[in-house]
């Protein structure tokens, strides 16, 4: 018996022993540090906080990944609300430019790439291995960054897609106080604000209710999809494939400015939805006046519901519900992922180490600091195995902020799991229910050929101001639409939305024979 334990001990240990490798392995593909030559550093052109009392040149958690990847950074960092006016001369010169280049915007139109001074990452991905697991992890993101000539040239910055996005949200109470239930169609949906309408919800005596408020750049987040339309996107591509312009869906467009100028007719879209901002709908649910809006779902327990004297913090008072059906089932729209992009100078004299280090900046090991930090100092792990931030983290902003959580001059990917702490359980679990499994992903940013780049630029400015004024006229009525919406049409055709769809279809193309 003896000679069994002591075996079972030593097969514990071993097994042990490969899970902790196989743990370390999952962490981090390459092998630390990154080089041996003393002193090495790596030049980074970055963002800095958007608080303007921290400086990241010198942020705990930044310095950390830096000295496990045995390198000191030499930081460039700048003012992230003049970062795009700053940096963009910068490159236009490429003059003695750090190693790793934060890029001002996505480079939809490839300018810094054709420029030559940019290095192919996917050349170089024997030394990225970190960088090549992620990629195969997310097809999607590596469609998006796969430029006209093949090649990757950024490291991206991601944000959460999928979860916290605009939902539609309800006073539930006042659903409790109808009797009804949760609307999943417009019809049961208008039957609901109409119940409200001239009804004394909040019982002072008063009719100062509104059924609905929500401010005008989320009516098509909240009403276009069930209409068969992502107006949000603007373009889409349908099972077959095939882009569309939404505002240029005669019928289906047709149909969703129909339902909303009736919405508005009947009182039931006030008639100033157009000025309608946050701050008046949080007054609003102060003063429990509103029975509906659409928002982003992390508004819903930080800034409405905490409105409410009586909200504990453990159910929602305005609470997510799932998206309205029509004669097309409702959905949606999420975000498209990347947010930002990090290049590799290819005029550096430091290339190798440069690219080795962006690659460790994507390891599972680098993004956990990002996004916990460390525990002990951030976060703590429960008797579950579950991590919790400390109170400091959320008590005590710009010292969060200082350590360089999330920070804007790195490649870090959003984390649901960290996102979903700072909530309440009942938020999270909305999240899930009435959100996460409705999300449908956005049309997807594409890489335009000199050509399509110059189509895009004659053209599209002006459809979409078109549009929007077009849209607002039809709704409120100064605009009849069953007189004067063909010729709405006719003028979108003059405008040249069919040489857009062309182009926006050239790029869906490419897009989606990159994830094959």
């Amino acid at each position: 018996m003896k000679k069994t334990a002591r075996i079972l001990s030593l097969v514990l240990a071993l097994m042990l022993a490969l899970c902790a490798v196989g743990f370390a392995e999952s962490l981090n593909l390459a092998e630390l540090p990154l080089t041996t030559e003393e002193g090495a550093k790596v030049s980074i052109l970055g963002m800095n906080s958007w608080y303007t009392t921290v400086d990241l040149s010198d942020a705990t958690l930044l310095n950390e990944i830096a000295n496990r990847a045995g390198v000191t950074i030499d930081w460039t960092l700048i003012d992230p609300t003049v970062y795009a006016d700053s940096v963009s001369p910068m490159l236009a010169a490429w003059q003695d430019l750090p190693d790793i280049l934060e890029m001002p915007d996505l480079d939809l139109n490839m300018d810094y790439l054709n420029s030559g001074n940019l290095v192919p990452l996917d050349e170089h991905f024997d030394i990225m291995p970190n960088y090549v697991a992620f990629l195969e992890k997310n097809p999607s993101i590596k469609a998006t960054l796969t430029a006209v000539d093949g090649h990757i040239y950024y490291v991206p910055q991601t944000v959460v897609t999928n979860n916290y996005q605009p939902v539609l949200m309800l006073n539930m109470p006042w659903l409790e106080k109808l009797g009804m239930e949760a609307p999943t169609t417009l019809d049961a949906f208008v039957e609901y604000l109409r119940a409200i309408k001239g009804a004394d919800m909040n019982g002072n005596g008063e009719e100062d209710e509104v059924p609905m408020s929500i401010q005008s750049a989320f009516l098509p987040y909240m009403f276009a999809p069930a209409f068969g339309l992502d107006l949000v996107s603007g373009f889409y591509a349908d099972d077959e494939g095939v882009v569309h312009y939404a505002a240029y869906e005669k019928d289906a467009y047709k149909a969703y400015l129909t339902f909303l100028h009736g919405l508005y007719e009947e009182g039931l879209l006030e008639t100033e939805f157009t000025s309608l901002n946050r701050d008046q709908i949080t007054a609003r649910c102060a003063n429990d006046q509103t029975g509906a809006t659409f928002d982003y779902s992390w508004q819903m327990s930080n800034l409405y519901s905490a409105q409410y004297p009586n909200y504990d913090g453990t159910v929602g008072i305005i609470a997510g519900a799932a998206p309205l059906s029509g004669e097309h089932e409702g959905f949606y729209v999420g975000r498209n992922p990347v947010s930002g992009i990090f290049g590799v100078n290819a005029k550096s004299d430091n290339i190798e180490l440069a690219i080795k280090f962006l690659d460790y900046a994507m390891s599972e090991e680098a993004q956990d600091l990002y996004v916990w930090g460390m525990e002990g100092l951030t976060y703590e792990v429960d008797a579950d195995g579950n991590r919790h931030y400390l109170p400091r983290c959320t008590e005590d902003t710009i010292w969060y902020q200082g350590l360089g959580i999330n920070a804007p001059n790195m490649p870090s990917q959003q984390s649901t799991p960290a996102t979903d702490v700072l909530l309440p359980e009942w938020h999270v679990q909305n999240d899930r229910t009435f959100e996460e499994p409705y999300i449908r992903a956005p049309f997807p940013t594409v890489y335009s050929t000199p050509d399509e780049a110059t189509v895009s630029s004659m053209y599209l400015v002006d459809i979409d101001t078109y549009v929007n004024e077009r849209a607002i006229a039809f709704i409120s009525g100064v605009a009849d639409i069953e007189a004067e919406f063909d010729s709405y049409i006719s003028t979108l055709e003059a405008m040249q939305i069919e040489e857009l769809l062309k182009v926006r279809q050239a790029q869906y193309d490419r897009f989606a024979a990159s994830l094959k």
